[in-house]
């Protein structure tokens, strides 16, 4: 989540648990993206279960109820089909039951925020795992939306607390500036480049895509607070000490694989999403369609 304080800066405590925290999880996400495989999997799998437990615990449902834990194995069980069989109507359909018995299990005024929250979980596993899978540029593709999203949370972060200004979305979240944003914006792309800079690919089309994925990545941080507004939820969790909950963490990168996946898609094919989306930036690809 892009935290982007305007403002007095919040207190240097916790600033410190943020970055503690961050010293652990990146280095452990950047270890099991290089592993791949199912190393990958059970992460991205672990990963997908906190998202909907805590989705559902915002929307409404009451600890470990039967919701929860049904929901937690169903994504659980997707995510390890999803490993064995990348593609097909089996994982489609594992999706699909989920979605419905986890909203059937629901309060009837919870129902569709239930699905959605399942659908949620499961096209973020589903997008993270596609692309790492190609043994040939998964890594990379992967790597590039990782960085993206990690220098748009730090650019909106530091331009923020320095610049502050007029507020970006102040009824959803009152923190959030334009500095903060434009900061953010400009730190993907400056990221976006350096890949560019050292020959992964064509500058100015990785500038475009880095900006592109910056923006879904803060529009993801908007959803998921307006979310929380929604149900009056401060922090989707307690989980990671100094950042709130997974959600909280993730919202950005949720929606940034998942618009990344898309594209890869588009030209690679559900058995190329990595490789797809590297076409978008190589020039001696360009006839592979």
């Amino acid at each position: 989540m892009s935290a982007d304080p305007a403002g007095p800066a919040p207190g240097s405590s916790n600033l410190v648990l943020r970055l503690v925290a961050a010293g652990v999880m990146v280095p452990a996400a950047l270890a099991l993206a290089w592993a791949g495989g199912w190393f990958w999997i059970a992460l991205v799998g672990a990963a997908a279960c906190g998202l909907y437990s805590e989705w559902a615990m915002i929307v409404g449902a009451a600890g470990w109820s039967p919701v929860v834990v049904a929901g937690v194995v169903l994504v659980a069980v997707t995510t390890i089909a999803l490993g064995l069989a990348p593609a097909g109507l089996t994982l489609l359909a594992l999706v699909l039951a989920g979605s419905v018995l986890t909203g059937a299990l629901a309060a009837s005024q919870r129902r569709l925020w239930t699905m959605a929250g399942f659908v949620y979980a499961m096209v973020a596993a589903i997008a993270s795992v596609l692309m790492r899978q190609d043994p040939g540029m998964g890594l990379v593709a992967l790597l590039f939306v990782f960085f993206v999203v990690w220098a748009s949370d730090i650019g909106g972060y530091f331009a923020g607390r320095a610049i502050g200004g007029a507020k970006l979305w102040p009824r959803v979240s009152p923190k959030k500036t334009w500095a903060g944003a434009i900061g953010g914006l400009l730190a993907s792309m400056a990221v976006a480049a350096c890949f560019g800079v050292f020959g992964v690919g064509r500058l100015l089309p990785l500038i475009a895509v880095g900006a592109g994925l910056a923006v879904v990545s803060q529009c993801g941080d908007l959803f998921e607070s307006a979310v929380k507004r929604h149900f009056g939820v401060k922090d989707s969790s307690q989980i990671i000490p100094g950042h709130g909950g997974l959600m909280d963490r993730l919202d950005g990168f949720v929606a940034a694989i998942v618009v990344a996946a898309i594209m890869g898609f588009l030209r690679g094919g559900v058995d190329g999403v990595a490789g797809g989306l590297m076409i978008w930036w190589f020039d001696e690809c360009s006839s592979v369609a």
